[in-house]
């Protein structure tokens, strides 16, 4: 397999799921992402952690910078699993960090992630609940990736992701730049 690699599996997703539970309005507070009328994510649910500062533009910004939103605050049981992961895969920068929801029987079209987010950093998917019938494709490879997994994929290749399982997908996704 070239486009995904399973960094680890087993990881205790259980503090940060009913922290999600116990602060439910943090979801789709930024839809920048989810709606602009370009996007392949409009049937994904978010909470940003990290992303860039869209403050001042009506567009997604393709910079390396990014910053934390109050969700990141909310939420310590995220960071415990991004600073986890941090260290495991010997991260020099921490870019945009997102919570997304893929209701059951929804898709994230195909597409292929550009710009500097995509070509500096790594993707990793930090799984926080998801079963069988959920298909991520990339490129020419398919993998169903279960809750308590890692996963590194290629986010520079064609994407994308279809919910047949019986429940919602929600992934923690972080971008780390690594040594090369």
């Amino acid at each position: 397999m070239n486009n995904f690699y399973k960094c680890a599996q087993g990881v205790d997703v259980v503090p940060l799921m009913m922290a999600l539970k116990a602060n439910a309005y943090l979801w789709n507070q930024n839809t920048l992402r989810t709606d602009h009328p370009e996007t392949a994510h409009g049937q994904v649910n978010d909470i940003w952690l990290r992303f860039n500062d869209v403050s001042n533009t009506e567009t997604v910004v393709d910079d390396r910078e990014s910053i934390n939103y109050p969700a990141f605050f909310a939420l310590p049981q995220a960071q415990e699993l991004i600073f986890a992961l941090m260290a495991r895969v010997r991260g020099e920068r921490l870019g945009r960090c997102l919570i997304t929801n893929l209701p059951v029987g929804c898709v994230i079209d195909a597409h292929v992630d550009g710009g500097a987010p995509a070509e500096y950093y790594e993707r990793y998917h930090i799984v926080l609940h998801s079963g069988k019938g959920v298909m991520f494709r990339c490129g020419d490879e398919t993998v169903n990736m279960l809750t308590g997994d890692i996963w590194w994929f290629n986010n520079q290749l064609e994407h994308e992701v279809i919910n047949n399982s019986a429940d919602d997908r929600i992934h923690l996704i972080v971008d780390i730049r690594v040594s090369k």
